[in-house]
């Protein structure tokens, strides 16, 4: 069985950081990489970013490089976005995704979480 648990999202005026949450539950099945992706209100789901389990390896959008951080505490199996400086622009639906694959990428996602609102307001 395979779940993702979001949570952390919330409002918060522009400038200001929140840190969200995913704890992971995966049983029977290995999987190498976990990531986070978001979908604001008539847009497309986009990537945001993604770590090696081990952590050894990340990627971020640009838009998000410099204030955004992705880690993972293997002890807690627990991912975590550190989200700094936020824009009203960050506002969206943020979902926890794993995959088998130990390909670093922005698809082939393979598990996904329900997501938690993050809401950014000037």
């Amino acid at each position: 069985q395979v779940q993702l648990a979001e949570s952390g999202g919330g409002s918060v005026q522009a400038g200001g950081s929140l840190t969200l949450s995913c704890a992971v539950r995966i049983q029977g099945f290995g999987w190498h990489v976990m990531g986070w992706f978001r979908q604001a209100p008539g847009k497309e789901r986009e990537f945001v970013a993604a770590i090696t389990w081990s952590g050894e390896l990340t990627d971020y959008a640009n838009s998000v490089k410099g204030r955004f951080t992705i880690s993972r505490d293997n002890a807690k199996n627990t991912l975590s976005l550190q989200m700094n400086s936020l824009k009203p622009e960050d506002t969206a639906v943020y979902y926890c995704a794993a995959k088998v694959s130990q390909v670093v990428s922005t698809s082939d996602y393979d598990y996904w979480g329900q997501g938690t609102q993050v809401t950014v307001s000037s």
